[in-house]
């Protein structure tokens, strides 16, 4: 990058304002980090009051001159992400991005799932992904320009076995976003839309998330513990923190799309390759 492009884009983050759900721990905080780091503003918000403060210190103590307020929000009820919205419109002259990384896992074949199970993997996934940017659209065409960042998965270019809800959820998140990313083209042009497809990353997701009755395949034979320890060590070779880079690297460029990871890379080229076919490598894998 030249030193005229790079003044170009420090000078056009320092003092914008970025919404970030989901910022309490892994990507959505190491995010924080770096668009403190850029000279941005934050407006984070997360489930956890308690960890939600932990990560404002920590972020203070690193950059005492950050803006950063905290909001509690449970992005799958509706009326919470619209007083989230409020809330930044009321403290901030501007918001210039959103970025929704707020999201939940489920392991269980799908004749075994608990339907409310499935809602809730919906409701935080892909419904705090639409309250959220419904609610920060017409802050963000308010602005001199904006960019609204979904965090779709891996797993929203290809399907896994034991991974219904949570594949539906990120391809729904891929769809919405890449439908509005052309609409705003047309219609405000200058705000754009960026969908990142997270391969592994060594986050609380996997340990977080609910485990169903039943798996399908191999790796229904291991324990809970066993396939997050499988995860973390087999599957989870990046960081939270260089995840958040490959991000900001593709916020910086204005992306349509972002692949975190070599996993991503991989399967999104053996996806384009063998649309339907890569599913008999997933049976080889997972069967």
């Amino acid at each position: 990058m030249s030193t005229t492009m790079a003044s170009h884009q420090k000078d056009r983050f320092k003092g914008a304002v970025f919404a970030v759900s989901g910022a309490a721990s892994g990507i959505g905080k190491a995010l924080a980090f770096e668009l403190a780091d850029a000279g941005c503003e934050l407006a984070l918000c997360d489930k956890s009051a308690d960890n939600l403060q932990s990560v404002k210190s920590e972020l203070l103590d690193t950059y005492p001159h950050c803006v950063v307020h905290t909001f509690v929000v449970d992005v799958s009820d509706k009326n919470q992400v619209t007083q989230w919205a409020k809330e930044c419109e009321d403290r901030f002259n501007n918001i210039h991005g959103l970025i929704n990384n707020a999201g939940v896992s489920l392991s269980a074949s799908f004749e075994s799932l608990d339907m409310e199970d499935f809602h809730w993997v919906m409701n935080v996934n892909f419904w705090g992904v639409v309250y959220s940017t419904q609610a920060f659209l017409p802050l963000l065409k308010k602005s001199p320009w904006g960019q609204i960042i979904n965090i779709s998965s891996l797993f929203g270019l290809i399907s896994t076995p034991n991974n219904s809800s949570y594949n539906a959820s990120k391809f729904a998140v891929r769809g919405f976003s890449e439908s509005l990313s052309i609409e705003l083209q047309i219609s405000a042009p200058h705000l754009s839309v960026t969908c990142v497809h997270p391969g592994g990353v060594k986050t609380g997701i996997v340990t977080n998330g609910k485990d169903g009755a039943a798996r399908v395949g191999a790796a229904s034979q291991l324990t809970k513990a066993q396939r997050e320890k499988k995860f973390d060590e087999i599957y989870a070779k990046t960081t939270a923190q260089q995840a958040a880079a490959i991000i900001m690297a593709g916020i910086r460029k204005r992306q349509r799309r972002v692949l975190v990871g070599k996993d991503a890379r991989f399967f999104d080229r053996i996806q384009r390759i063998a649309p339907v076919k890569y599913q008999n490598l997933m049976i080889k894998l997972f069967g």
